[in-house]
Parts: C-alpha cells; structure tokens; sequence
C-alpha cells in the first residue's frame, strides 16, 4: 500500500510523462513553485492540499477529477 502523497506524485509523473512535459513546465503551467512540486514528488511534504491538486491539473489542463480518475486512489491501494 502507498500514502495519498505517493500516489499523487506517481500520478503526476505518469502525466508527464503522457503529456512528454517536464517538471518545470508543470510549475509554471500550474503557478506552483517549483520546489512545492519536488517537495511533492520527493513526498518531503505532510499533507497535498486540495488548491494545490487542483492548480496542477489545471497545469495538466484537465479537472480534478479527471486526474484523481486512476487507480492508484482506489482506497485498497492507499495507507489512510
């Protein structure tokens, strides 16, 4: 089992990779610095804040839902 901040950030990098994008363009696209989205994918930070998932789907140009729309949030594969 993994936490909610493993899973976003395996979901994150999933989608750069889907969208051939890198970290840095995600930052910007989704005015977030860039160290609060290492800190997310290092999973060196406590909780994800739901402005934060929300700001970087939106650098992914999709809705939340559309990126919590994967597996890895099905709750037999986190540690809540």
């Amino acid at each position: 089992m993994r936490s909610i901040n493993q899973a976003i950030a395996l979901r994150i990098e999933e989608l750069l990779k889907q969208k051939n994008m890198t970290r840095y363009r995600l930052a910007i696209k989704s005015g977030i610095t860039h160290s609060t989205l290492k800190n997310i994918m290092n999973d060196t930070i406590k909780d994800n804040l739901m402005s934060t998932i929300l700001l970087i789907a939106n650098g992914f140009d999709m809705s939340a839902s559309e990126f919590l729309n994967s597996s890895l949030f099905n709750l037999e594969n986190l540690d809540i």
